[in-house]
C-alpha cells in the first residue's frame, strides 16, 4: 500500500463494487491526483498527503500481503526450504531459503548447503565456510503448502562439528542402543518474555516504570492482566501447524511473560521440536513488531522490585 504521510491532507480512492476490475494506478492517474490537489490550494502539503486503496469499505488492499499468501503448488513443483541452525552465541537462531527441485519427506533427501560463518561468530575470516546438515523436517506455517522448515546443525568442510554444534554429541548419545531401550520421554518448558520495541521494556508494563505486585497474571483473563495472548495462540497454532509436538500454554506470574510446553517426546527428537518452536516464536514476533527474549526475568532484580512495590502500595 502506497503511502505519502501528511498531519493534514487526505485523499482516499475507494473502489466500488462495479470497480473490483480496475486498471493498476498509472502515471497518468497519479498525475491527475497530484493536479486536483494542487487546484485545491493545498500545495503546501502536496508531497505529503496520504493515499489508501481500498478494495472495500471495510479493508484495505494489501498486494504484498496477497503475494505472500500466494499458493504456487498449482504452478510448479518446486517448494522453499528455509534451513535453521543455532549461531555463534548458542541462543541466537539464523536461516537461509533455498529452492528444492520437488517436495520431501526425509531430510536425508534434502541437500547440504553452507554459509560464512565468520558472520555468525562460528568460525574465522579466512577459513569461514560451514556446512548445514539436514537434520529434521517441519511444515512451513508461513508459507504453507509443500514448503518446508529444516532443522540443521553445522560441521566444518572436512565433516568435523563445530564447536557450537551440540547436537552431533547428542545424536551419538540417543543413537546408542542402551538409551533406545529406554525410550528416553523429555517434556520441556520454555518461558520467555514479549519485550517493547524501542525501550526494551516487558509488555504491559508502564515505561520505565513497575507494574503491580504478582498475583493477577499468572494465567490472567483481560486487559489488565494479560498481555500479548495474540501472538501466544498464533505459536500454539503454528507450532501444531508444523508438527511440533508442543503440549500447552499459559500466561506467566509476570505481565508480558509466557511459557509453553513441548513433549513428551523421544530422544533427540525433543531437541529438534523446542528449537523449531523458538524459531517460529521469533518469526512470529517479528512479523508483530516485538522483541522476544528468552530469558524469563529479564528485568534486574525483578523480584525484589515487585516486593518493594508491593509494599509501598500498603502504605
Amino acid at each position: 500500500m502506497a503511502q505519502i504521510m501528511a498531519p493534514t491532507t487526505q485523499c482516499q480512492m475507494r473502489i466500488t463494487k462495479h470497480s473490483l476490475n480496475a486498471s493498476p494506478m498509472t502515471a497518468k492517474t497519479w498525475s491527475s491526483l497530484l493536479l486536483k490537489q494542487k487546484k485545491s490550494g493545498n500545495t503546501k502539503s502536496l508531497s505529503k498527503f496520504r493515499v489508501y486503496a481500498l478494495k472495500s469499505e471495510n479493508s484495505t488492499i494489501n498486494r504484498l500481503e496477497n503475494l505472500l499468501n500466494l499458493d504456487v503448488t498449482p504452478y510448479t513443483d518446486k517448494i522453499i526450504a528455509e534451513y535453521i541452525w543455532i549461531g555463534g552465541s548458542g541462543i541466537d537462531l539464523r536461516s537461509k531459503s533455498r529452492t528444492i527441485s520437488r517436495p520431501v519427506e526425509h531430510p536425508s533427501e534434502l541437500p547440504k548447503w553452507n554459509y560464512d560463518g565468520s558472520s555468525t561468530g562460528q568460525a574465522p575470516g579466512e577459513d569461514s565456510e560451514v556446512i548445514l546438515y539436514p537434520q529434521a523436517i517441519f511444515k512451513d506455517p508461513f508459507r504453507g503448502g509443500n514448503n518446508i522448515l529444516v532443522i540443521c546443525d553445522t560441521y566444518t568442510p572436512a565433516g568435523e562439528p563445530i564447536p557450537t554444534n551440540k547436537r552431533a554429541r547428542a545424536a551419538e548419545i540417543f543413537s546408542n542402543q542402551k538409551v533406545i531401550n529406554e525410550v528416553p520421554w523429555y517434556g520441556i518448558e520454555q518461558e520467555y518474555t514479549l519485550m517493547q520495541t524501542n525501550v526494551q521494556w516487558p509488555l504491559g508494563w508502564p515505561v520505565g516504570g513497575y507494574p503491580g505486585p504478582q498475583g493477577p497474571y499468572y494465567c490472567g483473563v483481560g486487559a489488565d492482566k494479560s498481555f500479548g495472548r495474540d501472538i501466544s495462540d498464533a505459536h500454539y497454532k503454528a507450532c501444531l501447524y508444523a508438527g511440533i509436538n508442543i503440549s500447552g500454554t499459559n500466561g506467566e506470574v509476570m505481565p508480558g511473560q509466557w511459557e509453553y510446553q513441548v513433549g513428551p517426546s523421544v530422544g533427540i527428537e525433543a531437541g529438534d521440536h523446542i528449537w523449531c518452536s523458538r524459531y517460529l516464536l521469533e518469526r512470529i514476533t517479528e512479523q508483530t513488531g516485538v522483541v522476544l527474549t528468552l530469558d524469563p526475568k529479564p528485568i534486574e532484580h525483578f523480584k525484589s522490585v515487585l516486593t518493594i512495590f508491593s509494599a509501598v502500595q500498603k502504605v
